[in-house]
């Protein structure tokens, strides 16, 4: 894992220095045919109990299909009314009855201090299902995920997937 270019002339405290992998516990592959598929997935994920503190990472090249997942997953916990993708404004809150979420797209994300500008490591602490698009523009900053998707897109609808559960939380959102 490499530091965020600003941070490697600067002084970090041991924590960020030392980062390492956390190990995959369990890996999982999916074919989506197209995006009824992806919409399935993303209710089915919805109805796991660990899915309400848990921190998902979603990886992929551009139009991949990460803001499409997770616009499908907020529907399916009952987001209602318009979803924008925070790709300017780097999160998107969501209120629902028992569940703060939080939606990350760190793509535009350029400068270490501007995680603690925004409060980022609060949002983090706090309760609630966050979920991350692009967190290697932030990786040295970040927690390790409970599970990363790796979307890779095959074709104009097909897309290819693996899970990969990091934390014991994580292993559970694969069941």
């Amino acid at each position: 894992m490499r530091p965020l270019p600003q941070l490697r002339n600067q002084q970090l405290p041991v924590e960020v220095m030392t980062l390492t992998h956390a190990p995959i516990l369990e890996t999982r592959s999916l074919a989506w045919p197209d995006e009824a598929a992806c919409a399935a997935y993303a209710a089915t994920l919805a109805r796991c109990p660990g899915l309400r503190d848990a921190y998902v990472e979603l990886r992929g090249a551009l139009g991949a299909g990460k803001t499409t997942f997770v616009r499908h997953l907020l529907r399916a916990l009952g987001v209602q009314g318009r979803i924008k993708s925070p790709s300017y404004t780097v999160l998107e809150p969501y209120e629902l009855p028992g569940l703060a979420v939080s939606h990350f797209d760190f793509y535009r994300f350029e400068d270490a201090r501007e995680w603690e500008d925004a409060g980022l490591r609060e949002v983090f602490a706090a309760p609630g299902l966050k979920l991350a698009e692009w967190p290697q523009q932030a990786e040295a900053l970040l927690p390790t995920p409970d599970l990363r998707l790796l979307i890779e897109a095959v074709d104009e609808t097909r897309r290819s997937v693996t899970l990969q559960a990091f934390t014991p939380r994580g292993q559970e959102l694969l069941r």
